[in-house]
């Protein structure tokens, strides 16, 4: 099942990829297996993505930078976006609930995207398989 998205499937490409390095130094801060609510902050999420600069790296390791500053980037349709593909591949909807999922995402939404996205130990396995599901 092909689905059109405002996000593009490189930026979630690019966002695992930060995750993934960014994973071998999570502390595992939650219990339960719960990651918190969504949260999103629409003045932050409305500017046009501006990825310039993340090859700039001022020290060996702005991963975890690099992360935040491309999550913070996502305009809001993008974040629910992201925030769907990342619950679809963690199992709790099914690839054909999209449009619900995201609809949830947007409604749950507290603060900030990153926030919440940045502190899932498995953020870029969740990407991944939604990706997958999605056949993105």
């Amino acid at each position: 099942m092909a689905v059109e998205l405002a996000l593009n499937p490189d930026t979630v490409r690019m966002i695992v990829e930060k995750a993934r390095a960014v994973s071998g130094t999570m502390q595992d801060t939650f219990e339960g297996g719960h990651e918190g609510e969504v949260e999103f902050d629409a003045e932050n999420l409305a500017e046009a993505h501006r990825h310039e600069g993340l090859a700039e790296e001022e020290s060996d390791d702005l991963t975890e930078d690099e992360l935040v500053s491309l999550l913070n980037d996502l305009n809001v349709d993008e974040a629910a976006e992201l925030v769907a593909i990342t619950w679809i591949g963690r199992g709790d909807y099914e690839p054909a609930d999209l449009e619900g999922a995201i609809e949830d995402a947007r409604n749950r939404a507290l603060g900030p995207t990153a926030r919440y996205l940045a502190r899932m130990s498995f953020l870029a396995d969740y990407l991944e398989a939604g990706l997958d599901a999605l056949d993105l």
